[in-house]
């Protein structure tokens, strides 16, 4: 083999390694991960429903965390969930784009007076999504399996106690 074929198949294996990983990193970045659920930190944020039953939650704080919400969780156990917390009341509308599992939504104010629910809101299943509005001014949207709003009895006006949420 001369020098010059030489260099020219230490060029191509370079240049094929080099595909190789290329392609092996753009799977990974354009491959959404499918996580499992996250268990929130110990000692962290809870909901207290007026059943008794407390739920601990994930925080999404800022925009980032509120726009990722529970996306690509295949599945969530029943007493755990996101609370969504904003700057000022508003009415904020969620959607289900990139869910994987049923929710229930609550928007609280403050205080933690549910003001309005959206029960069982199912995965979206094409694009456009649909959203789900509240029809009241809410701080806080709290996500928990879909179904507990039945299972637990949850109505308009009852109070979610909300205990170590971040100040």
């Amino acid at each position: 083999m001369t020098t010059t074929s030489c260099m020219r198949s230490k060029s191509r294996d370079l240049a094929a390694r080099l595909t190789g990983v290329a392609l092996v990193m753009a799977a990974a970045w354009a491959a959404p991960a499918r996580a499992q659920y996250a268990a929130p930190a110990a000692g962290g944020a809870e909901a207290v429903f007026p059943d008794k039953t407390v739920v601990s939650l994930e925080v999404a704080r800022n925009e980032p965390e509120r726009s990722r919400g529970l996306m690509y969780r295949t599945s969530m156990p029943e007493r755990a969930g996101m609370i969504f917390l904003f700057e000022r009341p508003g009415v904020y509308p969620f959607w289900m784009k990139n869910t994987l599992i049923p929710l229930d939504m609550f928007w609280t104010d403050t205080a933690g007076k549910v003001v309005w629910i959206a029960e069982s809101v199912p995965p979206c299943q094409a694009d456009p999504c649909p959203e789900y509005p509240p029809k009241a001014f809410a701080s806080y949207v709290i996500e928990t399996h879909g179904g507990f709003a039945k299972r637990h009895g949850v109505k308009v006006g009852d109070v979610v106690t909300l205990r170590k949420l971040p100040k």
